[in-house]
């Protein structure tokens, strides 16, 4: 009988290897020369790794050059048997076989082709493990079949798997449903094949469809990033000509303020020097007079005295020099004044760049409807869901009860549910003296009395008795706004975590909440709030779509 060589004939019991230099000692058991010379450097006495026999003196060892041939020999045959086994697997993925090839049960590192199969032993065997059924007697008597036609047989009783067992899922032949599957659901293996290889064909198809969207994904993405890189370009670009425009006006208006600044000191200063020459000019008139009383007062002559009085009486001047002042601070209000000019600059330019932002917002528009199952019983929806108001008789309609509806509050969610990108709509607000916009998270509570605020999953503005607008941050924020709008803009950034409302019509910023984390959908929130003695009947309206991109008609 031929000998078939295993792997584990070439590997040495010490590194566990294919032999490198293998070479022979007095015991008969081979080793790597390196491997044996390592171990012996580490026994007091030279000894057989495997068998134990000691040795009075420490063996001199030479390559097996026998063994070494039929080493590398056998290394060729199993790099020569893998590189076949990866063609054969390259050449049946090529061709995509309907039915594979059947791989012998007795290899272990490289699976070779079968090529028979024994019913009697139900092993499968390559040309090389078939060799004992060709020469041994007893093996000679086994009855040996194709492999394929083998993969088609039950092991236990050697017919057909021609049924298909529905309680196991599993093909079984006719002898199994008198034995193991009695009384179990089976079917033609045809049919089930039919219908399997049809279920197959679908989910091939939907698998397909993925694939696509997924690469159109790819390339939506890959062409997002080369856009952002533009408007990168593009933003920092304006915002360098913005702060460029800021700091101009600023220097500008910082060399006015200079100017002006020292244009007042050369007044003070010419008036002052008017001042000087006057009190001068004064002052020396005085001196004379003086010079000449004191010469008076020494003379001993009385009527030269008297005719001498008259002409130096004290002189009479206009200006009374006591209520002159020259303020040194003539600068009160001028860096103020100055400033207030940069302020309304940057105001105007706050404006412009808000309208801008607006226009943008509305790129990403999308079409909002109110879902009337989380509608209050007080409130009157539209038919096409865009409008909302409280009912006129103000009582309750009588509704199936539903865990999404409010109950207490006369508040309304959107039907659209948002867990990403960016999503713009606008709400028609009119004169309503009291009214709520904004998102609510999915988990908000929605019975009993609820509080609008962040924390509790709402993010929204609202007015009340014809007031200011506020933002429910809790506590409020009281927002002092040029003018009440009219149409109020809701701009959600789900992975920014900011919600942004805007004054459409006017294209001003009203509020944001920034730095927010969503970690759940988020639906449009709305209340038109109460009658409020009739001041507040009118509705609430979304208004249309205006000729913008959304996110959702891209995918179409």
């Amino acid at each position: 009988m031929a000998t078939i060589l295993s792997e584990e004939q070439f590997q040495c019991s010490i590194c566990l290897d294919t032999y490198k230099n293998p070479t022979s000692i007095p015991c008969g058991h081979n080793f790597c020369l390196e491997c044996i010379k390592l171990f012996w450097d580490t026994k007091p006495k030279p000894e057989c790794p495997l068998c134990k026999e000691i040795f009075k003196i420490r063996p001199e060892l030479r390559i097996n050059k026998g063994l070494r041939d039929i080493t590398v020999g056998f290394k060729k045959t199993l790099r020569i048997k893998g590189s076949l086994h990866k063609i054969l697997q390259r050449r049946r993925h090529v061709k995509q076989l309907n039915t594979p090839d059947v791989t012998c049960d007795i290899c272990h590192e490289y699976k070779s082709v079968a090529v028979r199969s024994c019913l009697t032993c139900q092993v499968s065997y390559c040309e090389i493990h078939l060799t004992p059924h060709m020469k041994d007697p007893v093996m000679m008597m086994h009855r040996l079949t194709d492999p394929a036609t083998f993969s088609h047989l039950c092991r236990i009783h050697n017919k057909p798997l021609d049924l298909f067992c529905k309680n196991d899922q599993m093909p079984v032949c006719v002898r199994c449903t008198e034995t193991e599957h009695i009384n179990h659901y089976t079917v033609p293996i045809e049919k089930e094949g039919k219908k399997i290889k049809s279920q197959i064909e679908r989910t091939e198809a939907e698998i397909k469809q993925t694939i696509q969207a997924r690469l159109r994904k790819i390339e939506e993405i890959k062409m997002s990033v080369e856009q952002s890189k533009t408007e990168k370009d593009r933003e920092i670009c304006s915002s360098a000509q913005v702060f460029t425009m800021v700091v101009s006006d600023i220097e500008r208006n910082q060399a006015l303020l200079v100017e002006d600044i020292q244009q007042k000191h050369e007044v003070l200063e010419r008036r002052a020097e008017e001042f000087l020459r006057e009190l001068r000019k004064e002052t020396d008139e005085l001196q004379k007079r003086r010079s000449k009383l004191q010469y008076l007062v020494n003379i001993e002559d009385p009527l030269h005295i008297l005719q001498s009085v008259p002409s130096l009486s004290a002189p009479q001047y206009s200006r009374d020099w006591s209520e002159v002042r020259l303020h040194s601070d003539i600068y009160i209000g001028t860096v103020r004044r100055t400033f207030s000019k940069l302020v309304d600059v940057c105001h105007e330019l706050e404006k412009k760049l808000c309208a801008e932002e607006v226009n943008k917002a509305n790129e990403y528009a999308v079409d909002i409807t109110l879902d009337p199952v989380t509608a209050a019983g007080w409130l009157l929806l539209s038919p096409d869901g865009k409008k909302v108001c409280i009912n006129n008789q103000q009582r309750r309609l009588v509704l199936p009860a539903d865990p999404r509806r409010f109950d207490s509050c006369v508040s309304v969610l959107g039907r659209q549910s948002f867990t990403s990108g960016r999503h713009y709509w606008v709400v028609q607000v009119g004169d309503k003296t009291d009214w709520d916009l904004g998102v609510a998270r999915e988990s908000i509570n929605r019975k009993g009395a609820i509080t609008v605020r962040p924390d509790s999953g709402y993010w929204a503005i609202c007015r009340r008795k014809g007031g200011s607008l506020s933002a429910c941050a809790g506590p409020s924020i009281t927002l002092h706004l040029e003018e009440t709008p009219q149409k109020v803009g809701i701009f959600l950034d789900y992975e920014e975590g900011s919600v942004s409302f805007y004054n459409t019509e006017a294209k001003t910023h009203i509020y944001t909440y920034s730095g927010c984390t969503f970690t759940e959908p988020l639906y449009p929130y709305l209340n038109p709030c109460l009658h409020d003695n009739g001041k507040n009947t009118a509705p609430l309206v979304i208004c249309p779509v205006e000729g913008g991109f959304t996110e959702e008609r891209s995918r179409l």
